[in-house]
């Protein structure tokens, strides 16, 4: 449906016209077209509150939920696959020190990759480029089943990343191409809220592998459940928001439309300020030379990216026009501050469960049920919320207040925390991740004409990778610096090397019985450390709520339908 911006204003919409089109100056009745535009920069020169609407009709009923069902599975696989089996896995190859890396490696290519893939999303086919995507993490997957050294799991984490990286955004790009604008809140809060649930069954059921069978399956397990998830896709129509040009037409000009030397430029920049991260006091001094020169190669890459991004304007990697618009930069930092400590959060609560409660693999998932149950029942409830009051930017304040006072309350666990501690605690952080995740992403796409959404979406979840990439990078320097310090401080007499060496959950072998209550002493406070992290970043996303802004989406679904000539009361009927 037409909105009325459209019907009356000269220039061709999008949703009409190939870029093909759009290039070739035509005459209109009033004025002729001024000059040749791209899809990019005429969806840019768009005002912001006014995206355009397409022009066929939205997806309902069955056709809504065959294409909504697989991107909720396909969603849950790639949370899932973030927590798994992580602590068994530093066992087996004796390589607690690589533990960031197993997930650092994942967020990394995932973040870098994310720009591209918002490209590929502008230029080609919702519907195969998300399969395409998830063909790559299958095989990351594949790789890190069959992984013989700590370094293959790394490379195959790696590969599964680079699949993740079109699949996050795509599936967010797919929704808000399939229903209209009131209706994408509570979408996006069932997607992400049952998505989450492969926080807590990642340990659940990487556990119950891990001790039934061998930690290989945690990762085949994808294959099968992806299959499945792919066999919908490939037989559901997937909706455009726009008619896109034909894709030998991209493919000529492949390198300008992708921006591939920005990219050779910045990806290099991210993977040295990782490195500098993961081994700073780690493997090398934080004043060594090496770590210096990461530093400084870091520094370097990124101001000559930064001038080029800047010369290349809307043709950049990350088009400057879009990532100037307040709520595009807000709703980025917020998903990057969030994204980042849920990761965290995530990856050290089964440690503090499996190393200084001394719960089982599996039970240590059963324990952070809480906390994602509490964050599924609210990202729901906040999405069906947002679609009847209109307003999103609320619920992100009061979203960054109840993780911040949640994951600081886990910063006091100990090794003899109640039962009811630390299940009060993850509801309170539950409870404000649950009601913010989703609101960054209704902002941008309520501020953004179609053809833009796809970029917008990839730099929030850019942010949120890269993000996640650098503080659980962080986090590791943080958490192995801390056991380094405290364990000979609360247990002198142990074999600091051996305990670090053994892993999360094998020290207890190499620990003499008068030594263990000092060192479970010494990773309960280094996970408290982590935590305190969280918190730090939960608190972040508050200054930057107030930049999503304050539109209300279910007045201007009324005033659409008003111009459709349907009644007002149609749009609260639909939510």
């Amino acid at each position: 449906m037409a909105s009325s911006d459209q019907s009356t204003s000269p220039r061709p919409s999008l949703e009409k016209h190939t870029e093909a089109e759009l290039s070739t100056p035509t005459v209109s009745d009033v004025n002729p077209v001024p000059e040749p535009v791209t899809v990019e920069e005429a969806a840019l020169s768009k005002p912001e509150g006014k995206p355009d609407e397409k022009q066929e009709e939205w997806l309902t009923g069955i056709k809504l939920w065959a294409v909504f069902s697989p991107l909720v599975l396909v969603f849950f696989l790639v949370l899932l696959d973030t927590t798994i089996a992580i602590p068994s896995i530093t066992n087996h190859f004796n390589s607690l020190p690589d533990i960031g890396w197993y997930s650092a490696s994942y967020q990394l290519a995932s973040a870098v990759l994310q720009p591209l893939a918002g490209k590929v999303y502008v230029h080609f086919s919702n519907k195969w480029s998300f399969i395409s995507f998830f063909a790559l993490f299958e095989l990351g997957s594949l790789l890190c089943g069959v992984a013989t050294s700590s370094k293959m799991l790394i490379v195959g984490r790696a590969v599964a990343g680079m699949g993740t990286a079109g699949l996050q955004n795509g599936a967010m790009t797919i929704i808000s191409a399939s229903v209209p604008l009131h209706k994408r809140p509570a979408l996006l809060g069932i997607c992400q809220g049952f998505a989450q649930l492969g926080l807590v069954f990642g340990p659940l059921i990487g556990g119950a592998l891990t001790q039934y069978t061998t930690w290989r399956w945690c990762f085949y397990i994808n294959l099968p459940a992806g299959g499945l998830a792919a066999a919908i896709l490939l037989v559901t129509r997937i909706p455009d928001a726009y008619t896109k040009p034909p894709p030998m037409e991209i493919l000529r000009n492949f390198h300008r439309k992708f921006d591939l030397f920005g990219f050779a430029l910045f990806a290099p920049a991210m993977v040295m300020l990782l490195l500098a991260l993961q081994w700073g006091g780690n493997v090398y001094p934080w004043k060594s030379a090496t770590e210096i020169g990461l530093f400084c190669g870091f520094a370097g890459n990124i101001l000559v990216w930064l001038g080029w991004n800047w010369w290349k304007k809307d043709d950049a990697l990350i088009p400057v026009s879009m990532a100037g618009r307040t709520t595009v930069w807000s709703g980025s930092l917020v998903l990057g501050f969030l994204m980042s400590s849920l990761y965290i959060f995530a990856y050290y609560l089964p440690i503090y469960f499996q190393s200084a409660d001394g719960a089982s693999p599996t039970m240590s998932g059963v324990y952070m049920l809480p906390n994602i149950l509490a964050a599924l029942v609210l990202a729901v409830l906040s999405g069906k919320l947002v679609g009847v009051v209109g307003y999103y930017t609320p619920f992100s304040i009061a979203s960054a207040i109840f993780m911040a006072v949640g994951y600081g309350l886990c910063g006091t666990l100990a090794p003899k925390s109640s039962a009811g501690d630390w299940i009060g605690f993850q509801i309170i952080a539950g409870v404000g991740r649950g009601m913010g995740m989703q609101m960054p992403l209704v902002a941008v796409q309520n501020n953004l004409s179609p053809a833009m959404i796809p970029l917008a979406i990839s730099l929030c979840m850019f942010t949120g990778m890269l993000f996640g990439a650098l503080f659980l990078s962080a986090s590791a320097t943080i958490f192995t610096n801390s056991l380094r310090t405290l364990i000979p401080e609360y247990a002198p007499t142990a074999d600091l090397e051996a305990i670090v060496v053994a892993g999360a959950t094998g020290f207890r072998k190499v620990v003499a019985p008068d030594e263990l209550a000092g060192v479970l002493l010494a990773y309960a406070k280094s996970v408290d450390r982590v935590f305190y992290l969280c918190a730090a970043l939960a608190a972040l996303c508050l200054p930057f709520s107030f930049g999503l802004g304050w539109t209300n989406i279910k007045a201007k679904a009324q005033k659409k339908n008003a111009a459709a000539g349907q009644p007002a009361e149609k749009v609260e009927a639909e939510v």
